[in-house]
């Protein structure tokens, strides 16, 4: 949809590597759509689906207008959504409001970066005084709720965010200030899940008039995607694999091979390849990458004998867990859960053929695997009662052991594996 020009649009000065979501003329590309589950919008057929859509534009060409290049709400009626939905991506965008408005962008369909009046005292209750950028919604206490520092310029003055969003890692800029680094955004629509995998960029309308402008986005690809979460996950790691042998490890090395710097199971063979030093609680880092419907497991905790996902803590799944000869598995067989125990959060596996990156946290009895920057799996094993086939896991409770990968016949690759151990 579009609206009209009230005043002259200057050309757009667009950063290199971005192109323009607002062409500074009219709402191409945008429409209407409130604080709506994103997945009830999903779930309704086409016909209710394009009601709801004509029924929310109307909103749009009632409150909003392009004035002098930018974009402007009146404090009321639907948000300006991008048709567009993205997954990993930088976000240039500027702002300028009035006293007391509150306002936000939403990110993937999800409330959102906050923008709101830091001098309004009555609701310095809830975190105005700390200024806008902070992701308002996650949990009180949580990473990013509140932005580090104040950055709001005075009312009247343009106000710059960069927001750079890699799986759920969410990263605020507002006026060169980095007020939110590498928080985890949490799922508005379900706690208990993460963050949906993508959506839409929505720019919210709640009260007070708002002007957005120089809106610019560069989708980030999965080699950049990775090398930041790298960085995010800390230092005190050691590499385990040096990129041109198996030096370093045992077990069924004769199935295995490196092959372009990374370890791969050969096809049609299989058994756990390992490393020489057992771990208690530790963290480990690294990358994978999945033939169309691979299989192959994270063994943890692994004693150097049996099946690692009964004789070990758990083997945790590494599968296409979208391929169709996996269609009816049992939930806790996809990829990242414990198998057979706890299962995953699946959608979260970048397309067959690209590099993922997954970080396992173990501790104690409990397991965190985050995958492409979302969280899919917390669990704790000592709470596992219900496994898959009633099949017991004598190995679960194993304070130490040995990482390494499980096999299963399919060329799964790993590289860039480093581990870190927990005091």
């Amino acid at each position: 949809m579009g609206l009209c020009v009230t005043a002259h649009a200057e050309d757009l000065k667009v950063p290199e590597g971005f192109r323009a979501l607002f062409n500074a003329k009219d709402t191409t590309g945008w429409h209407g759509m409130p604080h709506f589950d994103p997945r009830k919008l999903a779930a309704l057929s086409e016909e209710e689906r394009a009601a709801k859509l004509a029924e929310w534009n109307k909103g749009i060409e009632e409150h909003w207008s392009v004035v002098d290049g930018a974009v402007v709400n009146d404090g009321h009626g639907p948000y300006l959504t991008t048709d567009e939905s993205f997954t990993d991506y930088e976000l240039l965008i500027d702002y300028k409001t009035v006293p007391l408005a509150d306002s936000g962008i939403y990110l993937k369909t999800t409330p959102q970066v906050q923008i709101w009046d830091s001098t309004e005292e009555k609701k310095f209750g809830i975190g105005a005084d700390k200024g806008s950028g902070g992701l308002w919604n996650n949990s009180a206490g949580a990473p990013g709720k509140d932005p580090s520092v104040l950055a709001d310029k005075p009312f009247g003055e343009w106000n710059s965010f960069r927001i750079r969003q890699v799986g759920a890692r969410t990263s605020v800029w507002l006026n060169g200030k980095h007020v939110v680094d590498n928080a985890i955004m949490e799922n508005y629509w379900d706690r208990a899940a993460p963050l949906l995998p993508s959506g839409q960029i929505q720019l919210q309308t709640h009260g007070g008039e708002i002007s957005w402008r120089n809106i610019f986005i560069r989708e980030i690809g999965s080699e950049e995607a990775n090398a930041i979460l790298k960085e995010c996950s800390g230092d005190g790691f050691t590499s385990v694999f040096d990129g041109k042998s198996l030096e370093g490890w045992q077990g069924a090395a004769e199935n295995y091979e490196v092959v372009d710097g990374a370890i791969q199971c050969k096809s049609g063979h299989g058994g756990t390849l390992y490393t020489k030093d057992k771990y208690a609680d530790f963290q480990v880092r690294l990358e994978f990458k999945l033939p169309e419907g691979g299989n192959n497991g994270l063994a943890i905790r692994y004693p150097g004998e049996g099946n690692p996902a009964y004789s070990g803590m758990c083997e945790l799944q590494v599968l296409d867990s979208e391929h169709p000869k996996y269609a009816k598995l049992d939930p806790r067989q996809y990829h990242g859960s414990a198998y057979g125990m706890i299962p995953a959060h699946r959608g979260y596996l970048r397309p067959v053929g690209e590099w993922n990156f997954q970080v396992v946290t173990v501790k104690g009895s409990t397991l965190q695997v985050e995958l492409n920057g979302n969280i899919i799996l917390k669990g704790d094993l000592a709470e596992a009662k219900d496994f898959m086939a009633n099949s017991e896991h004598p190995g679960k409770d194993l304070p130490e052991g040995y990482f390494g990968f499980a096999g299963h016949n399919d060329p799964v690759m790993f590289r860039a594996i480093e581990i870190k151990a927990i005091d």
